[in-house]
């Protein structure tokens, strides 16, 4: 009877465990740590400028592993544009570029993200950037969990990157010049994992 009892005790606490690890997880994305870079070709591709924002807002992403889905949702703010170059930087945040008075930020947001295993992979979302909407989906290229040593809370990080037209978006000026318009984002991404609601 005490063996029975056992079995079933045991055999309850691992489906409360396995219940548990099939919920999704959300993570805060940690803004000190969060940055999207971008590379785009110079006059006639002779070069290549590089650039970031400095500044990703806030955003959240939701990882269910059990079940292989999750979701996302980002926002940058614009203006935070940074080539290293100030005169550069005011010319991309004028109304021949980002116009970033009239949009201030982009946003990032996604309802699928693919899985290898229970490592997410690639990230089927859309971006609005100059008030115009479009999929650009991510690879993920690298992404790993460790439990922070500082803060005692599971920390996630990724990179990630995306190719995108950025005359789909409106942003347009000296594309001839230049001759592309394709610039190449690459993302480096950290977050904390939320506390669950009604813990202390």
């Amino acid at each position: 009877m005490k063996k029975t009892f056992a079995l079933v005790t045991t055999a309850l606490a691992l489906a409360a465990i396995s219940s548990a690890q099939a919920e999704p997880v959300t993570y805060r994305i940690d803004p000190l740590h969060t940055f999207v870079s971008f590379a785009a070709p110079h006059i006639a591709g002779i070069s290549t400028w590089r650039g970031k924002f400095d500044r990703t807002q806030s955003g959240t992403i939701v990882l269910d592993r059990a079940a292989k889905t999750g979701r996302v949702d980002i926002v940058i703010d614009t203006s935070s544009i940074d080539f290293g170059l100030e005169k550069l930087n005011e010319h991309a945040k004028s109304a021949e570029l980002f116009d970033v008075a009239k949009y201030p930020t982009a946003t990032y947001k996604a309802e699928r993200i693919e899985f290898d295993g229970d490592t997410p992979v690639a990230v089927d979302g859309e971006l609005s950037l100059h008030g115009v909407t479009r999929p650009v989906p991510l690879k993920i290229e690298h992404f790993k969990c460790i439990q922070d040593p500082f803060l005692k809370v599971e920390r996630c990080g990724a990179d990630a990157s995306a190719v995108l037209d950025r005359s789909a978006f409106g942003i347009d000026y000296a594309v001839k010049m230049v001759g592309s318009p394709e610039v190449r984002l690459e993302i480096q991404v950290e977050a904390l994992r939320a506390a669950a609601a009604g813990s202390s």
